[in-house]
């Protein structure tokens, strides 16, 4: 079979077998991937891969048999991996009885032995599971220009944007292939020309937009193209510190979760953008004005999908991409100020923040009484993935109320913003 991908003498004789039959199967896989996608060639990866398959569901069986054929031809990942969150949390994150029945022997059964697989194949540490692989405490944080196996979507552009990365947004199972192989076809957000500009957007709030709805904003209308974004910077400033992190985190998150976006530019902010300016916006970019009203309509359009849809909220998840070390402390402060406004001790409504199991260890240690504090509220922290948990249908038949627009559009889960969800969680309904 010929392929349009120029092979080096190496890469030809792995796809020949002489490595062994599964290695060469990976080596196929890539190469039609990138055939498929326009890729001329490989290029070396240079930073750990990030799974986004963390979960041992039922239905991945054929996903199961070929990691077992992957271990027994003693094949493992170039650096040791991260992988996304767990789905399950049975002590932080409480389930009835059928809703675990359906979890542990219906959808998530399998959780244990493939965890086994994935430690046999690389796995960074039996903590290494979240959507935030890039942060400090998980230690899978590339470098400007790095070549990373990514496929978690909000991961993927966060490193793209944020540190100059570059990672395409891969499916599941193929950023595994390329950690193995240590190589990914070159193409798209691999390339100067993918990374180029195709819509200016054009920031005219009146204050500081709220990220999740800014992104899902400029995600449903420039869909997978890449933006360059003006006049944030006036409201975040020049400085990528932690609190420009955590919002371009989430900001991200949405872009990538509403639309398919893989990289946006950040006037004066993101490195990219800084380094070349203008010069990165294509000459026939299209714009996109993003004002107050704008804001408004794009966050009034979000269905409200409950089936009761006066019901009072029984479930609150906040952390999806999950929490930084700085988010954590800023919500237990936003809580303890609407707690005291309302003459309340604690929340009404389950609440449950999610972050890395490391930012979670990190908590407990260096911020004792925050977190002392977090429980005092009746709010519990845990690294689950609240995606894969609405995953199951009788949770998510719950009224589950989230500041995600990630976790809103995946499921039934409603969206309020920063302000209105701590007023709902500690009053109980709206």
């Amino acid at each position: 079979m010929k392929y349009n991908m120029h092979l080096s003498p190496d890469e030809q004789a792995i796809l020949n077998g002489v490595k062994g039959e599964t290695l060469a199967k990976v080596m196929k896989t890539l190469v039609l991937y990138g055939d498929a996608f326009g890729a001329d060639k490989f290029i070396d990866t240079t930073a750990p891969a990030h799974l986004v398959t963390s979960f041992g569901i039922s239905v991945l069986k054929p996903v199961f048999s070929m990691m077992d054929e992957l271990i027994d031809a003693d094949l493992i990942t170039k650096e040791p991996f991260t992988v996304d969150p767990r789905p399950i949390d049975y002590e932080n994150v409480k389930c009835s009885l059928p809703e675990k029945i359906i979890f542990s022997k219906i959808m998530y059964g399998m959780q244990a032995p493939y965890e086994a697989q994935l430690t046999k194949l690389g796995l960074k540490s039996n903590k290494s599971f979240t959507c935030t692989c890039y942060m400090d405490e998980v230690g899978n944080t590339p470098k400007f220009g790095d070549i990373l196996s990514w496929a978690e979507s909000s991961a993927v552009v966060y490193a793209n944007s944020v540190i100059g990365a570059r990672c395409n947004r891969n499916s599941g199972i193929i950023e595994l292939f390329g950690a193995i192989l240590g190589k990914v076809p070159c193409f798209d957000l691999l390339t100067d020309e993918g990374r180029q500009s195709k819509w200016i957007v054009e920031i005219k709030t009146s204050s500081l937009p709220e990220a999740q709805i800014l992104g899902s904003a400029i995600g449903k209308k420039v869909m997978e193209d890449v933006p360059y974004v003006k006049g944030l910077d006036k409201f975040l400033g020049n400085d990528i510190n932690d609190n420009v992190k955590s919002y371009l985190k989430d900001f991200g998150a949405a872009t990538a979760s509403n639309g398919a976006v893989g990289l946006y530019h950040i006037e004066g902010l993101t490195p990219e953008a800084v380094a070349s300016g203008t010069d990165i916006i294509r000459s026939d970019a299209k714009v996109y004005v993003v004002d107050d009203a704008e804001i408004t309509r794009v966050k009034d359009s979000y269905p409200v999908m409950w089936k009761n849809k006066d019901a009072k909220p029984e479930r609150c998840f906040i952390g999806c991409p999950h929490l930084s070390y700085n988010q954590l402390g800023t919500w237990v402060d936003k809580f303890g100020m609407e707690l005291k406004l309302q003459n309340k001790k604690k929340v009404v409504v389950n609440t449950i923040f999610t972050a890395a199991p490391e930012v979670i260890d990190r908590f407990k240690a260096e911020n004792v009484k925050a977190y002392n504090t977090l429980l005092s509220y009746g709010i519990n922290l845990s690294a689950i993935c609240p995606l894969m948990y609405m995953n199951n249908p009788l949770a998510g038949k719950r009224a589950v109320i989230t500041n995600s627009n990630k976790l809103r559009t995946y499921t039934a889960a409603r969206y309020c913003t920063d302000d209105e969800i701590v007023k709902v969680a500690v009053q109980g309904g709206f």
